[in-house]
């Protein structure tokens, strides 16, 4: 073969290879960003219902400071929920999990400290679930605890290790807070972009933590306007069967 002959295939594997890898890599970050799919184990954004069925869930937290605020409107309107927790923040915040527990709301696993499960070994999932876990267990909830990976993050690894362990992870199908850095966001504009997108079967995320005032009187807001168009309000337990 001539040196032009062999100097035109490799550069014909070269470019084939390069093609291969940018694929590789735009599926990658498409599953890594998904919140309906991973490589492995359950993971569930909505439940497919006629029924006027709802999940609120919070992510973080739980704050001390907001804890009174959010656990009031639940309360005022008999309005279970699901909260996805981080252990380090807990622990900053001693005796709130208990208090979510003790007024009958469902906990979930948002990590230890709201790492991205990407680039993570089986040891770094575990030390980011299992401290959480434990957490939620000495807080008095003995209920199922499903998981949901920080910023919807996850790759290989993590949904593996989970699903090895008989972890549902949950997603959602709503969201509509707007953490870009601009002006802040009104209450009206966050309740507007919930009922805009909310459906049977729906599972709702909020951020009601750090004083994001305008998202707990969101809340309230959707709560309402939902129970007016005939929803009914349902743990994510309750609603993934």
């Amino acid at each position: 073969m001539s040196p032009t002959r062999r100097t035109r295939r490799a550069l014909i594997a070269l470019a084939a290879s390069a093609v291969v890898l940018s694929l590789l890599a735009v599926g990658g970050y498409a599953l890594m960003n998904s919140r309906t799919a991973q490589v492995a184990g359950r993971l569930v954004d909505r439940v497919e219902t006629a029924e006027k069925v709802v999940a609120l869930t919070f992510d973080d937290g739980p704050t001390a400071a907001d804890t009174d605020a959010i656990l009031w409107l639940l309360a005022q309107r008999g309005v279970p929920a699901t909260f996805y927790v981080n252990g380090g923040v807990a622990a900053a915040n001693p005796g709130q999990l208990e208090r979510l527990v003790a007024a009958g709301h469902e906990l979930g696993n948002h990590t230890q400290d709201h790492k991205r499960l990407i680039f993570v070994t089986p040891d770094g999932v575990a030390a980011q679930v299992e401290p959480t876990d434990a957490a939620i267990r000495a807080a008095g909830y003995d209920g199922p605890i499903t998981f949901r990976p920080p910023n919807a993050k996850k790759l290989v690894v993590a949904p593996v290790w989970l699903a090895q362990h008989d972890r549902t992870t949950v997603m959602w199908d709503v969201e509509a807070e707007d953490f870009g850095g601009g002006p802040p966001q009104p209450a009206s504009d966050i309740a507007e972009r919930v009922l805009a997108q909310v459906r049977p079967g729906s599972i709702v995320l909020l951020h009601p933590w750090n004083g994001r005032a305008a998202t707990q009187e969101a809340t309230g807001e959707v709560i309402d306007e939902l129970r007016r168009r005939g929803y009914r309000f349902v743990t994510v337990s309750e609603l993934i069967g």
